[in-house]
């Protein structure tokens, strides 16, 4: 086994008892040791990767000319780094560059405003994960001030557990900076958001929002009338959590809740006086709102739109499997489900099979939308696949040439990205090169190599990279003998 690199006075790993035996071989006493042993080789391994991620954005401190913008990625007292450099760390290390950027900004932190919790980190006595947890929770306390968070961290982190550990920082990040503490709560009232989670393999999906606890008792208490209301159809084979999911879904149609509502509502013979929290425009309103036509009532909801795709066959069996952007796959009859009250708009087929080319520079909805379905999405290496379209830019791979020769933008010139993605790209000294359908090689600037497709992001050797980057106009190459860089190496 290697050891990594370690500070002076610091604890190296223990190596493995019987290293290269089979597992089998060992009895309790030699496994438990060897459970103790990996544990201090995964952490020294993880403090590597914290120390190499400090020095490159040592090596990465200084602006290489005006053009060259930096990023503050640690708290107060750090050094800035290049923002070009990150996205390069990223692509060497098969992540995403926020996985990438945060790792920098937590071995910043650690090294430099962190010293007493770093050094428990570095002699392997406690999780790197927690310590670079209490970093994020400090990240705003001001440097001269952040030493009190440090010396209670250390105190606990060697031998607590990582939640009380996790409780003292945020206890000690209130008592080192009171006031900011108190102007960051009055800001968090503005992050009030409602967001829909990634769907998971069923089709289904979480609503999360952030809403003041007023509005949250409301919502609560009408969910639980409508489920109450449903318990009577539905009660027999849907337990009380499937009810209010149920309910919930109630709320997007104003015009079936509210007949909802006044079919089991009692009715004035019934019902007592109006209550005091009634506004007198009440009747008003109900009586507008029992004028309205149908058409009127569903224009209420507002207007959603999805794409989804089907083949052919399911079309025709109505069975099968259909692909929604931005949800996932589904089953062809869970769509009644997805849009069964909407309005529905039908669009051709796009043909894939050809190349669509035009003289401008501005790329035509309908060339984005044959690009989209071809790409599948952002296709800086390892982005996740989840923006959407409205999210992305359509860029030129190749830079567009104004005056050059005509048809320069194309289904053959053409990938989205995020506009941060693009920047890169465009200013940051990156190399794009598309050679086939949704098929991106992209080179970093020290050399780095990563081949983008329908397979994923994958690292190619220099060799065979070079062969793609250096083809001519119009070339697409396809080697069979193609060798990823681990491969190579």
């Amino acid at each position: 086994m290697t050891t990594p690199l370690l500070t002076p006075g610091t604890a190296a790993p223990a190596t493995v008892p019987g290293e290269g035996a089979l597992l089998d071989e060992r009895d309790a006493r030699a496994t438990l040791e060897a459970a103790t042993a990996a544990v201090r080789a995964r952490r020294a391994t993880e403090v590597e990767e914290l120390r190499i991620a400090a020095h490159w954005a040592a090596l990465n401190g200084e602006p290489r000319d005006d053009r060259d913008p930096m990023s503050a990625v640690g708290g107060d007292g750090t050094l800035d780094v290049r923002e070009y450099c990150l996205p390069e760390l990223a692509m060497a290390r098969d992540t995403h560059t926020a996985t990438t950027r945060a790792l920098v900004a937590d071995a910043l932190d650690l090294a430099h405003r962190l010293p007493r919790t770093w050094a428990h980190v570095t002699a392997l006595a406690c999780e790197p994960w927690v310590a670079r947890k209490v970093a994020v929770i400090c990240r705003a306390v001001p440097r001269e001030a952040v030493a009190v968070v440090d010396r209670a961290v250390a105190a606990a982190i060697a031998g607590h557990a990582p939640s009380t550990v996790l409780e003292i920082a945020q206890a000690k990040v209130i008592e080192a900076d009171p006031e900011t503490y108190a102007m960051r709560r009055e800001l968090d009232r503005h992050r009030r958001y409602v967001t829909l989670s990634r769907s998971d393999e069923f089709g289904y999906r979480c609503l999360i929002a952030r809403v003041t606890a007023g509005d949250a008792a409301w919502i609560d208490a009408m969910v639980d009338r409508v489920a109450d209301i449903l318990a009577a159809e539905h009660g027999h084979d849907h337990n009380r959590d499937e009810l209010r999911s149920l309910a919930l879904g109630w709320l997007a149609r104003p015009a079936d809740l509210l007949t909802l509502l006044l079919d089991h509502t009692p009715t004035d013979s019934e019902a007592s006086e109006q209550p005091a929290w009634a506004p007198d425009h009440l009747r008003d309103t109900v009586d507008r709102l029992a004028s309205m036509s149908c058409r009127q009532l569903a224009s209420l909801r507002g207007n959603a739109q999805v794409f989804v795709h089907l083949t052919e066959a399911a079309v025709r069996s109505q069975a099968g499997v259909a692909r929604v952007e931005g949800i996932g796959p589904m089953l062809v009859q869970g769509l009644a489900e997805l849009i069964g009250h909407a309005d529905v708009r039908v669009t051709p087929v796009i043909d894939l099979n050809g190349r669509v080319r035009t003289d401008a520079y501005e790329h035509p909805d309908p060339l984005k939308d044959r690009v989209w379905l071809l790409a599948g999405g952002d296709v800086f290496p390892h982005s996740p696949r989840s923006a959407t379209r409205a999210a992305v830019d359509f860029d030129h791979s190749t830079a567009h040439v104004a005056g050059g020769p005509p048809g320069q933008t194309g289904s053959h010139n053409s990938g989205p990205l995020r506009r941060r993605h693009h920047r890169w790209k465009t200013h940051g000294g990156y190399r794009c090169r598309q050679s086939g359908p949704g098929r991106y090689l992209w080179q970093s600037p020290w050399g780095v190599c990563t081949l983008v497709d329908h397979t994923g992001s994958h690292r190619l050797a220099p060799d065979d990279a070079e062969l793609i980057l250096t083809a001519p106009d119009g070339v697409d190459l396809y080697p069979s003998d193609f060798s990823l860089a681990y491969e190579a190496a």
